[in-house]
């Protein structure tokens, strides 16, 4: 803001003009004179104006219409605003206000009125200034904080991951697989959930329900988790029970991506046509991130090495989750799962496999 408050006359008539730089030039203003509409509108473009005094009467654009065309521009939605007329009818000042304006001058005018009303109408100025500025470096600051706070909670959501990967290898260690399955499962499923165009809290809640899917791996013997072949049905109905157990781990928390973990642990199993376990749900019975995780987690199992299998080319995977459509997953699913193959691929390059590109 300049040293002076800045007060822009208005008039056609130069006497007039002349007239109140008179008045107000020896309080210490700073004056700027316009001699006409288009004009002013000019000189508000180029100087930073606190108060106008603008006549009525004028050729052209009169006073209403250059009032209309200030409070158009939202940096001069506070300027004050003086019409200085001899209209002396109540709808001439209805007019003016409905135009903008702040005040009325009456012409001729009194010397010691128009002082008042400019020193007054100042003073409301410098304070609505003053709390735009405040207002301004609030409104920065605040901006400043929720970026310095969205930063943090990002930290803290990378340490959060971090900590679910780690603790869920736990359930995987003994079945001699590495954090890397566990990323890929919860990355694929992230892309697949995008795809198919679930919201963004629903598809981050997936990233970090899923690396918990096969938690409840934990309570498992080594006899069955080390087994180098196919279980016996005995084994293989203790096997089952790790999606119960999963459930069981994670039941009761009040974080929802731990409540989504404790559903995924408990479906991802299920499948489509009703034959899966451990409650043989079928359709839209399961729930959509147990039915993502679920493609994810056999497309990543075929393409790793267990102890009871070897490991399937990318191709063949493909060609068991497309004949899976259906059958043991949610078409839309697998549709969503092909649409976004290059990510998927581009994933398990980054966290490693021991895949062949063709058969063996």
């Amino acid at each position: 803001m300049p040293d002076k408050q800045v007060i822009l006359l208005v008039d056609d008539q130069p006497q007039n003009l002349e007239l109140l730089e008179a008045y107000l030039g020896p309080q210490g203003y700073q004056i700027i004179k316009a001699a006409g509409g288009e004009e002013a509108l000019r000189q508000l473009s180029g100087h930073q104006i606190d108060l106008v005094l603008l006549d009525v009467m004028m050729p052209g654009m009169d006073g209403f219409e250059v009032t209309r065309r200030i409070r158009q521009d939202e940096n001069h939605r506070l300027l004050p605003i003086v019409l200085v007329t001899a209209l002396r009818e109540t709808e001439d000042r209805i007019k003016g206000i409905e135009a903008g304006c702040d005040d009325f001058l009456s012409k001729p005018f009194d010397k010691m009125e128009l002082l008042a009303r400019v020193r007054s109408l100042l003073k409301v100025k410098a304070y609505n200034s003053l709390m735009s500025d405040y207002r301004k470096e609030l409104e920065a600051e605040v901006a400043e904080r929720t970026e310095e706070l969205k930063q943090a909670m990002g930290k803290i959501k990378a340490a959060s991951l971090e900590t679910i990967y780690r603790l869920s290898m736990a359930a995987e260690y003994k079945d001699k697989e590495t954090g890397a399955h566990i990323k890929r499962v919860s990355l694929y499923s992230t892309a697949i959930a995008r795809r198919m165009g679930l919201d963004q809290e629903t598809i981050e809640t997936i990233l970090y329900a899923a690396p918990m899917h096969d938690v409840g791996k934990i309570g498992m013997p080594d006899r069955i988790l080390m087994k180098p072949s196919k279980l016996n049905p005995e084994e293989w109905d203790i096997m089952k029970q790790h999606t119960v157990i999963g459930a069981k781990i994670l039941k009761g928390s009040d974080a929802e991506f731990i409540r989504m973990g404790e559903m995924i642990a408990l479906d991802h199993h299920e499948k489509w046509d009703g034959s899966g376990y451990p409650n043989g749900l079928n359709g839209l019975e399961i729930p959509v991130a147990s039915r993502i995780v679920s493609v994810a987690d056999v497309f990543d199992a075929l393409t790793s090495n267990r102890p009871y299998k070897e490991t399937l080319s990318v191709e063949t995977a493909m060609d068991i989750v497309r004949e899976g459509k259906g059958s043991y997953f949610d078409p839309e699913v697998t549709d969503a799962f092909f649409a976004v193959q290059n990510e998927i691929l581009a994933i398990k390059e980054h966290f490693g496999d021991d895949v062949t590109t063709e058969e063996n």
